[in-house]
């Protein structure tokens, strides 16, 4: 005698339909998370980039160029548009008596600009340079 027996060949279609809901979920959310990723890559690079530029530019001045009242502009890989703005600093201001120093001292301000994407970006660098006073 041959009893009922209830068994179960494979998966229902609402097992199915729940699986594969789960899966394109969890992707959707996997591939956000890489993007994300990606982008933020790509900014820090950015970024880095622009810092190599400043710094150039700051070691550049009073080296390259002398040490006077002025400003540069120049751009770099068709991408950084950069600002050089030298500017000579009241050293009475400072605290510091003028005549007993025998140096000039001048702020350098690197400005470095680009854009990415819709954004505008900008990084800007500054210091104190000096030179010797004539």
């Amino acid at each position: 005698m041959i009893g009922k027996q209830n068994l179960q060949q494979g998966f229902s279609l609402l097992e199915i339909l729940i699986a594969f809901s789960i899966l394109a979920f969890s992707l959707t959310i996997l591939l956000n998370i890489f993007s994300s990723g990606l982008r933020r890559t790509i900014v820090s690079e950015e970024y880095q980039q622009a810092v190599i530029i400043a710094q150039s530019r700051l070691a550049a001045a009073g080296v390259e160029e002398s040490l006077e009242d002025a400003s540069q502009q120049g751009e770099e890989l068709e991408k950084y548009v950069w600002s050089v703005y030298t500017e000579a600093l009241d050293l009475d201001k400072l605290g510091v008596d003028a005549e007993q120093v025998s140096v000039l001292a001048y702020q350098v301000t690197v400005t470095v600009e680009w854009l990415a994407g819709k954004n505008n970006r900008q990084l800007e660098l500054s210091t104190i340079k000096l030179a010797k006073a004539e």
